[in-house]
């Protein structure tokens, strides 16, 4: 990893903490974003536009905004990155990951970087938990499946 990288990582940690601590303090609310979309989701489905939806919708809106104007800027390494696995394969990962953190009654934003950062003793058994389970994932993917 060179020193760009790690410093670009660095920012990218802090305004993810930063983000977090201001919609904390602004609102009172954490920043899990499967609670922010069940949200926005649930606000859209009952037509209920009140101010819980708007300001849930600007903090998801912001997300890929956010980094498509890093790489739009030419300030990401990553922009070249592409898709190493097929569209089925990411619709089975992106329900499994809704599954879990509907099971886990939150995600990794909300239980690794928000519960954490409060010594959530259930976000830390949720954030092992997940952690393993990516680790698994990726052991299966690469070395059993075969992917990439």
């Amino acid at each position: 990893m060179s020193a760009h990288s790690l410093i670009m990582a660095l920012m990218g940690g802090a305004l993810i903490g930063l983000a977090c601590v201001l919609l904390l303090l602004a609102l009172g609310r954490i920043a899990g974003i499967s609670s922010l979309m069940s949200g926005v989701l649930a606000g859209l489905m009952a037509f209920n536009f009140d101010s819980h939806l708007r300001w849930r919708l600007a903090f998801l809106i912001g997300l890929p905004l956010g980094a498509l104007s890093v790489s739009a800027l030419g300030w990401s390494e990553w922009s070249h990155i592409r898709m190493q696995v097929g569209l089925p394969l990411t619709i089975v990962s992106g329900l499994l990951v809704g599954f879990g953190t509907a099971l886990g009654t939150g995600c990794t934003s909300g239980h690794g970087i928000c519960g954490m950062a409060r010594f959530s003793l259930r976000s830390l058994v949720a954030t092992i938990i997940f952690m393993v389970g990516a680790a698994v994932s990726v052991f299966i993917l690469r070395h059993i499946i075969g992917g990439a």
